[in-house]
Formats: structure tokens, sequence, C-alpha cells
């Protein structure tokens, strides 16, 4: 079947699809042709507008995903992008540092295509619970994990938090916020926190942080346990905590190690949860829906284990 490249986005403008009669010898082995993909029905792109240039940029973009029938993990999705010169090249879902150095791609694929709406989501869920706790989005200091091109501090922006600071292991990642989405982070830090510099630390800490937000970026080796523990006890006690995990790495099968953390500190009361919903991040390359858990809570004690 000859792959099927998509123009345009899923928010409401106009598609042009057109048949493209080879993807430039980058089909992996035993994998189906790509075909049509298409923006899902209630997908939404990132609430508030973007920079003319990356919108642009989203919209010239072609790219092609396997066909329904073809079944990956999550770990291992692809999809296939028309270069400059032509040609299709591939890329991994998790190689992230390859996907931010192309203005719009990123937003492209999870946003446009696979209807990705968890930084929009959490966000709403984190407005609920303070507003039931009387305290105003303007108070929070927030500590983004995992931050990206920005996506989910603009998401926080746009309901009022007026501090943010990103870390993400990833350059590639900081070049992208502030090329995308600049003025959005007081602070951005390229910091592996698993083995996190005293000067990194103190400079992390000197933003008086009151809140975490860890969003589609926990478990398939991106953030490990260590990495989330040392982000967490930077926030000042009782301040909040939201994250979203696929529901499977809190089953008790789980061997990540979020399972065992996470699930032990909300029965022990570490994590006191406030709001807690499954709901749908996205759709995988086969248009199933991928669940995760999101979760806000506040601090109240050290996480397990």
């Amino acid at each position: 079947m000859a792959p099927t490249a998509v123009n345009g986005t899923g928010n409401g403008t106009s598609r042009e699809h057109e048949v493209l009669h080879r993807a430039g010898g980058t089909q992996r082995s035993g994998a189906a042709a790509p075909e049509a993909a298409t923006a899902p029905a209630g997908g939404s792109a990132p609430s508030s507008q973007h920079p003319v240039d990356l919108q642009r940029a989203r919209e010239a973009i072609r790219l092609a995903l396997p066909e329904p029938g073809s079944k990956f993990s999550q770990d291992d999705e692809f999809c296939v992008v028309a270069q400059p010169d032509g040609t299709w090249g591939e890329y991994r879902f998790h190689d992230y540092d390859r996907i931010f150095g192309v203005p719009g791609l990123y937003e492209k694929i999870f946003y446009d295509v696979l209807g990705c709406d968890s930084p929009r989501f959490m966000v709403g869920l984190l407005s609920e619970a303070l507003a039931a706790a009387g305290e105003q989005a303007s108070a929070l200091r927030v500590l983004d994990l995992g931050a990206g091109n920005g996506i989910m501090a603009e998401e926080l922006a746009a309901v009022g938090v007026e501090h943010s600071v990103g870390v993400d292991i990833l350059t590639e990642a900081r070049d992208a916020a502030l090329r995308d989405r600049p003025g959005l982070y007081a602070d951005y830090q390229v910091a592996d926190l698993t083995r996190l510099s005293a000067a990194q630390r103190e400079t992390l800490a000197g933003h008086e942080l009151n809140a975490l937000t860890v969003v589609a970026a926990l478990g398939f080796g991106d953030i490990p346990p260590a990495a989330f523990r040392t982000a967490y006890d930077l926030v000042a006690p009782g301040g909040w905590v939201v994250l979203t995990i696929k529901d499977a790495f809190l089953d008790a099968t789980d061997t990540s190690g979020f399972g065992g953390m996470i699930g032990e500190s909300i029965r022990s009361g570490a994590l006191e949860v406030v709001r807690r919903e499954r709901f749908q991040h996205r759709l995988a390359t086969d248009s199933s829906p991928l669940l995760y858990e999101g979760i806000v809570a506040r601090k109240r004690g050290q996480l397990a284990g």
C-alpha cells in the first residue's frame, strides 16, 4: 500500500492528502508501509496561540504513520517525515532530540495527528483543585520536569501561573523551548536529576518551588524514578504535584519502580491525592487509545522506597 502524507493540522485547518509513491527507503524491516495519518476527532492543539512561524511550520510538515493494522509498542512507535530534499526520514517517537530539532514536528506528530491533550487536561484538573482549595495559580512556583519545548508551561501560563522553571536532560529541548515559546520559563536547566550537581541543586532550590508538573514524561526510560524523587524533594512541603503516567506503570506487576514508589506514597498519605482520573493521553499509531492516570496531589511527606 502506498503511504499517504498529511498536510495541515488537526485543529480545524483544512487538510490536503497526497498519495506518495515512495517512502525514501525508510520503511523498517517487517513494518507495514505507512498510510494516511489523520487527526482524531476531539484532538486539540495547546490552547494558547502559537507564534506564526511555528504554526506555519506545523502546517508545512508532511508525515505518514504505519498503516492501522501495524502494531508497535509505545516505546517503538515511529513515523516518516518528508525531508527538504524530497526523501523521507524515519523518526522514532522517543528520539526527542531529533524531533525537537525540527520546528513544529513535535506538535504535528503528537497534537495534530495523534490528538494528545494531556497538558491542557492536567492543567484543567489542577485549576479545579486550586479553586477548591481557595488558592491562586499566580502563587505557584512550578518545576516543570521533562519540560520539552514548553507546551506545559504554555498551558500553565494561560491559567495564571507566573513562575515556571523547566528541567530537561536534553539541550535540544531547551533550545526548542527558547525558539518556540520564548519568555515562558523564568529558568530552564539542562540537567540529569539522577546526578544533579551542587550548583544546579542550589539554583533550583533558589526558585522556592511549591509545585511539580511531570506530564507525559514518566516511564519508558525518559525519566527514571530517581530523577522524579529528586524533583519531588525540591518542592516545598504542602506543594502541588501534577503527574501523568501510563496506567500499566502503576500496576502491581510493574517493574519500572514507579508502581511501588507512587502507589505506596499514596497509600501512606505522603502523596495526598486531590484529583485522580484515567484519561486518553493520545492515540497510538494504530488508532487505539493510550490510557494514562492523571494525578493531582499535595506533598505531605517523603516518597516511599
